[in-house]
């Protein structure tokens, strides 16, 4: 086996213990769910979490229980008896279609499964995620699993370049550069779902959110490095991390 699947499929297997660490897959739904990346020196093969284990929970994730699976969906390697996630067209059929995308993860978060439900537009609630709703979410109308080519290219052309897609009544897909990129997403994606119920219960359908404007003069912020107390201590170029919450739940 090639040194680069044991280090990619010790990050999978990371990254699905962090996403019911943080209680994207945890009590009746701790097995729902899976996160992948592509294989940085063969991009048309991936790994994933699969099915088929004794115990199936994202939490209890070992690098040995990764499934390598081909850019169509077929399993290339893998624990005996195990097989890939039941929706791994939804992985591969977003892969195809963008390039740019290194990781896909899906999970079943309760807030984000009411909205779609309801059929509720999520609103910048707070400052964390904001950008990621300030736009309407593409939404897939259909409760079922995404197992066929036809579902799989559905989904992912309705997605189109968005991060996330909202499955309706089911959960929701995020797509991302990165491993940590994806799940934070997620995370985001889920907090500003929450904070929507909690609005809705308390102050109605019609409850304030944050305006566009507001968002924007966030978003458009000037660079850190470019003011002058910074320029000397951060390098031209520098992004912020999200508080380091990766880094550390990667590290629990």
């Amino acid at each position: 086996m090639p040194r680069e699947w044991d280090e990619v499929k010790y990050e999978v297997a990371v990254a699905n213990r962090v996403l019911a660490e943080v209680g994207l897959a945890t009590g009746f739904r701790a097995s729902l769910g899976h996160a992948s990346m592509r294989l940085p020196n063969d991009p048309d093969k991936f790994v994933v979490k699969g099915r088929g284990y004794a115990v199936d929970a994202l939490h209890s994730m070992k690098p040995e229980d990764m499934i390598v699976v081909d850019i169509e969906g077929y399993k290339v390697d893998g624990p005996v008896g195990s097989s890939q996630p039941f929706e791994v067209i939804m992985h591969s059929s977003i892969m195809k279609a963008r390039p740019e995308v290194n990781s896909v993860v899906h999970v079943h978060p309760h807030y984000t499964i009411l909205a779609t439900t309801l059929g509720r537009r999520l609103r910048p609630m707070n400052q964390e995620g904001a950008q990621l709703v300030q736009r309407e979410l593409p939404v897939w109308n259909h409760v079922k699993t995404v197992q066929t080519e036809e579902e799989g290219a559905e989904v992912a052309q309705l997605m189109g370049d968005s991060p996330v897609i909202l499955l309706r009544g089911h959960g929701a897909t995020s797509a991302g550069s990165s491993l940590e990129d994806a799940v934070m997403t997620m995370m985001q994606l889920e907090e500003q779902a929450k904070m929507n119920y909690w609005a809705h219960s308390s102050a109605g359908p019609d409850h304030p959110y944050l305006e566009d404007e507001l968002v924007d003069e966030m978003s458009g912020r000037t660079p850190l490095p470019q003011l002058p107390h910074f320029a000397q201590v951060l390098p031209s170029g520098w992004r912020p991390r999200v508080g380091g919450v990766w880094q550390y739940y990667t590290r629990v």
